[in-house]
């Protein structure tokens, strides 16, 4: 096989093209093609009155072996085949199954990889299976009784779950083409196997999250729904068993894969002992915009056009005096905010959009940096102020879940706001028109106006225009990091393995479930089956 980069198409190319450009610049017919598969497809709209798409393609030729110095070139290479490795499994027996905590990213896939080589693991999760957790989570964003058990939160394919199921990360690691390529064998999009900006959406995410449940299950593990981590039992700083619904379960090795808002499993891992420290995240808001004004501003005279789907952003800003980052988080294009509360009388935002992204409101988070400075060193501190700008937006709303929601031009000014214009909010159970500043900490008021001018400049009517703030955003990640060593147990307890997000070592989806890998990696390096 050989490789091939760099082949641009203009926006009105059709992609008949890319084949005869491939060929060309091999040096040969488009016929000689037997075969070609796009291993990666980028858009460059730096030029709005030329926008391009940018290739990198993988094809079989006819008489490979003869083109000899062609493939010799910067653009042009041959693949070779990799022989795969041989996993050196450990020799310690396990007296009993691997157990997996959490069924998000980092637990599924650290249960999949466990299965398949034979462990076959427990995967216990305090909430539903996705799709009686899809009718919990509707009842609640429709009548406002919150399950605190099975939410947005928490349940089957984890909080990702109810977001727009992005595939970016910044981590470079084979295993994360390992995770896509599991993905599409569960039914997501051949296409996120070479998309710059891959996403699969909450409604085929859902789909793909239940099929890698399935062939857990296959291939001998245990998924339990409904099943709430009580205790972890450790003797002598070695685990030795967990406590589930009443229910003593010895084991050997625990994934610790909670998820960022599992705040009762941090706290009784704390009191357990378990070495956690306080760690950055961010707090803010959602904002809205109309779809058309993010696509105007990305595609200019293309916006709309039948090969660009909704267009995305990415802002960020350092304030004056370097001290905090503004910037945009998990941006939803065609999307809708959501209610994402996991406990009583707190209000809680995220954003999520369906695989086709055609809602007429675009969202973001934006978010303020924070540290040891605003919540002190202690873990749980940081919880607490997490928690307390909540119940501050569960004021501010008004009660029964309803969201704070201003204009972002009356924010600038601290103006409460008493009409909306054109923009109108996606979240439900619904909203209070309110002034943010009354659910924000107030050292985050200014470095948030900064960002906000800033963005201005960036995209025309993002600031000053109709778009709307719905608060609050606090769930951006762990607010705790759970140390480990070198072989992934933690600091400081044997055969207990912190994982994905919610231990501080993850985030997204992607990253996620690579740590996820990894964790059931280790394990087996460690372990006999």
């Amino acid at each position: 096989m050989i490789k091939v980069s760099n082949i641009v198409l203009n926006i009105e190319e059709s992609m008949e093209k890319l084949k005869i450009k491939a060929a060309r610049k091999i040096g040969i017919h488009h016929n000689e093609i037997i075969y070609m598969n796009i291993l990666k497809e980028s858009i460059d709209a730096r030029k709005k009155d030329t926008i391009k798409f940018t290739y990198t393609v993988e094809v079989k030729v006819k008489n490979e072996e003869k083109l000899g110095r062609r493939l010799q070139g910067k653009d042009i290479s041959v693949i070779k085949k990799k022989s795969k490795e041989k996993f050196p499994y450990g020799e310690k027996p396990l007296n009993n199954r691997p157990v997996v905590v959490g069924m998000g990213p980092a637990g599924l896939f650290a249960g999949l990889t466990l299965a398949k080589h034979g462990y076959k693991p427990l995967i216990i999760e305090r909430g539903s299976d996705v799709d009686k957790r899809t009718e919990e989570v509707q009842k609640f964003w429709e009548t406002g009784k919150l399950n605190l058990n099975s939410n947005v939160q928490f349940g089957e394919g984890g909080a990702g779950t109810f977001s727009d199921g992005k595939l970016t990360t910044r981590i470079k690691d084979i295993r994360c083409t390992t995770v896509v390529e599991e993905m599409v064998k569960a039914g997501a999009p051949e296409e996120i196997l070479y998309k710059n900006k891959p996403h699969i959406g909450t409604d085929i995410l859902k789909d793909v999250v239940k099929n890698i449940r399935e062939e857990i299950i296959e291939l001998g593990g245990e998924v339990r729904f409904g099943a709430k981590l009580e205790e972890v039992i450790i003797k002598d700083n070695v685990v030795t068993g967990i406590k589930v619904n009443g229910e003593l379960i010895s084991c050997d090795v625990i994934i610790m894969a909670i998820g960022h808002s599992a705040r009762d499993t941090y706290e009784m891992l704390y009191e357990k002992g378990v070495h956690m420290e306080s760690k950055p995240f961010a707090i803010g808001v959602r904002v809205e915009h109309p779809q058309t004004l993010i696509d105007t501003n990305q595609y200019g005279i293309y916006a709309g056009h039948e090969r660009l789907k909704a267009a995305e952003y990415k802002l960020t800003y350092t304030t004056d005096d370097k001290e905090r980052s503004v910037y945009s988080f998990c941006m939803c294009p065609g999307g809708f905010v959501v209610a994402a509360a996991s406990e009583e009388n707190r209000v809680v935002t995220n954003g999520m959009s369906y695989y086709a992204r055609d809602n007429e409101n675009a969202n973001s988070a934006v978010v303020v940096s924070v540290g040891n400075k605003d919540f002190g060193d202690n873990p749980m501190d940081a919880i607490a102020y997490q928690r307390k700008y909540e119940e501050l937006a569960f004021k501010t709303g008004g009660g029964d879940y309803k969201a704070p929601v201003q204009l972002i031009k009356d924010f600038m000014v601290g103006k409460k706001t008493t009409d909306l214009l054109s923009v109108k909010p996606t979240y439900t159970p619904g909203y209070t028109l309110a002034n943010m500043e009354e659910c924000l900490p107030i050292e985050l008021i200014e470095p948030l106006r900064e960002g906000f001018e800033n963005f201005e400049r960036k995209i025309k009517g993002f600031t000053y225009g109709d778009g709307i703030m719905v608060g609050v955003e606090t769930r951006t990640s762990a607010p705790v990091r759970m140390n480990r060593r070198e072989n992934l147990q933690s600091l400081n307890i044997d055969g207990l393995y912190p994982c994905g997000e919610g231990a501080g070592y993850a985030g997204g989806i992607i990253s996620a479930a690579v740590d996820g890998i990894k964790c059931g990696e280790e394990i087996m390096k460690n372990w006999a089956k």
